[in-house]
């Protein structure tokens, strides 16, 4: 009994050293695991805590990913948690382009909070457009064409008043207007927009010559309808770069309806044609019918002098 309880307290006296040991080897495994990383973002002054690490850790987010965009969006100055950061991951998004867009909008000087960047993000995924691409498109400007050259098409025709056609072709600048991105209409509904400004404008002008000598004035006309609205985009400027003289659309169906006219006098003039024959032969069987009659009643004469002569109604005189 008694040397049960040597050995209980000598084992007892051995626990606080198996207590350090274990601490030693937690914190070596740390280390390990955390210490290099851990480091560089404390050097980087982009701190995260080992709580942090081994949530991430634990959630099969990859550390290093994290770390470092949040070096990238800390040194460049835009706060970014790492808790925002596995949160979009999380979502399906791209934080390595979400802190791009972020970088690139602040030394543009454009205002883009994490939020709506990470909305942008999460709107373009599958669309083969990227949220960084969004912000170079707000800060560079491009230019789209109308129509656009995918469709096969090469001009938008109008035709104006007097019956002329009028072809042309308009270059967009556009910009990206992040607020209206999620959400906006995109590029193709500019493009429709713009053709449909086109042409009516061709269509109110009294006369081709008109669009010839003042181009301008239909992308003056078109810009004053605000076309942009509720898009994803701003429009700078609309340029007419082409106008051509297409068929003269007026001539070609007054003489189709010259054509037509013709056709329709011709088949009354056939009408009042038949009617006549008909009126004619009818007149002709009239005829005939009362010569019938004629020759029926000459017939009756000597049937009724014979009738005459058996009843003794009228004889022969000597």
């Amino acid at each position: 009994m008694f040397g049960q309880i040597t050995l209980f307290q000598s084992a007892w006296q051995w626990a606080p050293a198996a207590f350090a040991a274990l601490a030693l080897l937690a914190g070596a495994l740390l280390l390990l695991q955390f210490g290099m990383i851990y480091l560089r973002a404390l050097f980087s002054g982009a701190r995260v805590s080992l709580s942090e690490l081994i949530a991430l850790r634990l959630r099969r987010i990859p550390l290093g990913l994290m770390v470092d965009n949040r070096i990238a969006a800390v040194r460049s100055g835009t706060a970014v948690s790492i808790d925002e950061l596995s949160t979009h991951y999380l979502a399906g998004g791209n934080v390595p382009m979400v802190v791009l867009a972020l970088i690139a909008a602040r030394k543009a000087g454009i205002r883009l909070v994490f939020d709506r960047a990470c909305a942008i993000d999460l709107a373009t995924k599958g669309t083969g457009k990227t949220v960084i691409e969004a912000v170079r498109t707000s800060i560079n400007p491009r230019v789209i064409d109308c129509p656009d050259p995918r469709s096969g098409k090469t001009t938008i025709a109008g035709v104006a008043k007097d019956g002329i056609v009028i072809k042309a072709r308009a270059l967009v600048t556009v910009r990206t207007n992040l607020d209206r991105f999620v959400g906006g209409a995109t590029e193709e509904t500019i493009i429709a927009r713009v053709g449909e400004g086109i042409v009516s404008t061709i269509g109110s002008s009294a006369s081709y010559k008109d669009m010839l000598e003042n181009p301008h004035r239909i992308s003056r006309t078109v810009l004053d309808k605000a076309l942009d609205a509720n898009t994803a985009f701003e429009i700078l400027s609309l340029d007419i770069a082409d106008v051509d003289v297409g068929a003269n659309v007026g001539a070609k169906l007054q003489a189709e309806q010259a054509e037509a006219n013709k056709l329709i006098a011709q088949a009354h003039a056939e009408i009042r044609r038949a009617a006549a024959v008909a009126a004619e032969q009818e007149m002709t069987a009239r005829v005939a019918e009362m010569d019938a009659r004629v020759v029926e009643a000459q017939a009756q004469v000597p049937m009724a002098m014979a009738g005459a002569f058996r009843a003794g109604n009228l004889g022969l005189m000597h």
